[in-house]
C-alpha cells in the first residue's frame, strides 16, 4: 500500500499544482487584481488578459510543434540508420521570424493604449493626494482640504484621485490592488499616478518594494464612500479634538509634558516626549517623526493596518512596539500602570 502511495506521489503533486494556481487567483482575496474595483485596475486587468492569452497561444503552438515532431520523427525500432538530414528551411525560419513580430506588434497597441490611460487622469475634477512613505507607515496628505492623516485612507466613490508619491528614506511602493496597480516611491523624486473607486467599501492597500525589517507589516487601508460620507470624514479630520476630562486628561497632559525613558534598537533612550514625536492638532507641540495620532481614536488598526484598534492593543503597543512591529522606530518605554491606562484613554478619545 504504502509503495503504491509512493508511486503516486508525483501524479498527486502535479494535480494540487492547478488547485494551488486557482486558491491564489480568487478574486474575492484582499490582494487578487481579479477584481477590478475602479477604472485604472480595469485597464490593467484587460491588459493582462491580452498578454496571457497571448503567451497561453506561444505556448500551445511552439510545445505543440515540439511533441508533434518529437512523435512523428521518433526512432523506430526497425531503423538501423539515421533519417535524412535537413539543414536549413526558408519558409519556416521566415514563419517563426514574422509571427513573433505580428504577436508583439498585437500586444503593443493595448500597452500602449493602457500606459497612456493610466498616466494621467480624466478631464474635470479630480482629488489631490499627497502620499509620503516613512518606515514603515504611511502618511496622506490632502492639499486642496488642508488636513493630513497616516495609514487609512478616504476617497469619495467615483471621483479621480491624482496622487504625488514620495519617500523620505527608502524606495517603497504603493499598491492598492483592486484600484491600481504599483507605483514606486523613490527618495528625491516625485512620480504621479491617479486612481479611481466605483463603488463603496474598504480596499485593502500594502508596500509592495522590499524597504526594511517591517516591510510586510507597512499596511494601509483605503475606505471609499459616498460624497456626503467622505465630506463628513474631512469635516471631522478638520475639527480639533474636544476637550479631555477625567483619566483621559492625565494622558494629555502625559503625552505632552512626561519624558519617559526606555530603549529603541538596543540603545538607552532618555526624556522621550510622546508629542516630540507625535503631532494632535491642538497641542502646542507638532513632532514630525511618526504618524499624524489626531483622531487616532476614529481609526480602524494601528500600526500602519497590522493590528485592530482597541484599547487592549493600544496598551500592548506602547508597552513594547517592536514585539509587535519588529525594526518600528518607536522605542520601548518605561510606563506605569496607571499612566499607560491615562496615555490609552486620551488616544481612545481622540475621535
Amino acid at each position: 500500500m504504502l509503495h503504491n502511495l509512493t508511486k503516486l506521489r508525483p501524479v498527486l503533486l502535479l494535480l494540487l499544482v492547478p488547485v494551488l494556481l486557482t486558491t491564489a487567483c480568487f478574486p474575492s482575496h484582499p490582494q487578487s487584481t481579479f477584481e477590478a474595483a475602479g477604472p485604472v485596475a480595469e485597464a490593467q486587468l484587460k491588459l493582462f488578459y491580452i498578454i496571457f492569452w497571448a503567451a497561453v497561444f506561444v505556448f500551445v503552438v511552439v510545445n505543440g510543434a515540439f511533441i508533434y515532431a518529437f512523435i512523428k520523427y521518433r526512432r523506430r525500432a526497425n531503423e538501423a540508420h539515421l533519417p535524412k538530414q535537413t539543414h536549413g528551411h526558408t519558409v519556416l525560419e521566415i514563419t517563426w521570424t514574422i509571427a513573433p513580430m505580428i504577436i508583439l506588434a498585437i500586444i503593443t497597441v493595448p500597452t500602449i493604449t493602457t500606459i497612456f490611460y493610466t498616466a494621467e487622469p480624466p478631464p474635470g475634477k479630480t482629488l489631490e493626494l499627497k502620499v509620503i512613505a516613512h518606515q514603515w507607515w504611511w502618511e496622506f496628505e490632502y492639499p486642496d482640504l488642508g488636513i493630513t492623516t497616516a495609514n487609512e485612507l478616504h476617497v469619495p466613490v467615483g471621483m479621480a484621485i491624482d496622487v504625488s508619491l514620495e519617500s523620505k528614506d527608502v524606495i517603497h511602493s504603493f499598491w492598492i490592488p483592486k484600484l491600481a496597480g504599483k507605483m514606486d516611491l523613490v527618495p528625491g523624486h516625485i512620480n504621479t499616478m491617479w486612481f479611481q473607486a466605483d463603488r463603496a467599501g474598504e480596499f485593502y492597500g500594502l508596500c509592495a518594494e522590499f524597504c526594511g525589517t517591517a516591510h510586510a507589516q507597512m499596511r494601509f487601508m483605503v475606505h471609499a464612500e459616498k460624497q456626503s460620507d467622505f465630506d463628513a470624514w474631512v469635516e471631522s479630520i478638520k475639527a480639533t479634538p474636544g476637550e479631555m476630562t477625567g483619566l483621559a486628561a492625565k494622558g494629555k497632559d502625559l503625552f505632552v509634558n512626561k519624558g519617559f525613558d526606555g530603549t529603541l534598537r538596543g540603545e538607552k533612550v532618555t526624556a522621550q516626549r510622546c508629542a516630540f514625536c507625535h503631532t494632535v492638532e491642538g497641542l502646542p507641540i507638532r513632532g514630525a517623526v511618526g504618524p499624524v495620532l489626531t483622531h487616532v481614536g476614529g481609526r480602524e488598526t494601528i500600526g500602519a493596518g497590522i493590528i485592530d484598534n482597541s484599547a487592549g492593543n493600544l496598551k500592548a503597543w506602547l508597552t513594547n512596539p517592536d514585539k509587535m512591529k519588529p525594526g518600528v522606530g518607536m522605542p520601548t518605554l518605561s510606563i506605569a500602570d496607571d499612566e499607560l491606562d491615562a496615555l490609552v484613554a486620551y488616544l481612545e478619545g481622540l475621535q
